[in-house]
């Protein structure tokens, strides 16, 4: 297990993917893997950036894990901003055209269909958001 606290910050995106991807690599993870969980880390992480702490600041530490086993990889994103529950978030209609549909939502629709698991959970202050994929 692996973890890394950051400010959150959009700039700070960059520094978490390229952490993840070098473990991901250390791995063999598939490219196409890859790039999906690169998504949800720019999604979630963005996601806290811009609403967990607003107008302020704060910190989030990403947590990850392999488990050999079964081949599923995780991410654990907290954060100690607004309790908000990702998974409770209604999904965008994609089948009306763009310019009739609400704004917002789509990045979390994205994570949700392109990950094997998400869990989320408000505990002690932190909304703890956990996201899964079989790379192996």
């Amino acid at each position: 297990m692996k973890e890394m606290t950051v400010e959150a910050r959009g700039e700070n995106v960059r520094v978490l993917t390229d952490w993840a991807d070098a473990e991901l690599e250390r791995l063999e993870c598939p490219l196409k893997a890859q790039m999906q969980i690169d998504l949800a880390i720019d999604e979630i992480f963005t996601n806290i950036a811009s609403y967990a702490y607003a107008p302020g600041t704060g910190s989030a530490t990403v947590t990850m894990d392999y488990d050999a086993e079964s081949g599923m990889f995780s991410l654990t994103f907290c954060d100690s901003g607004v309790p908000y529950n990702p998974l409770q978030k209604e999904d965008p209609d994609v089948n009306l055209p763009a310019e009739e549909r609400s704004i917002g939502g789509l990045g979390i629709f994205l994570v949700k269909k392109t990950m094997d698991d998400m869990r989320y959970e408000y505990r002690d202050g932190q909304n703890i958001l956990t996201l899964m994929k079989k790379i192996s």
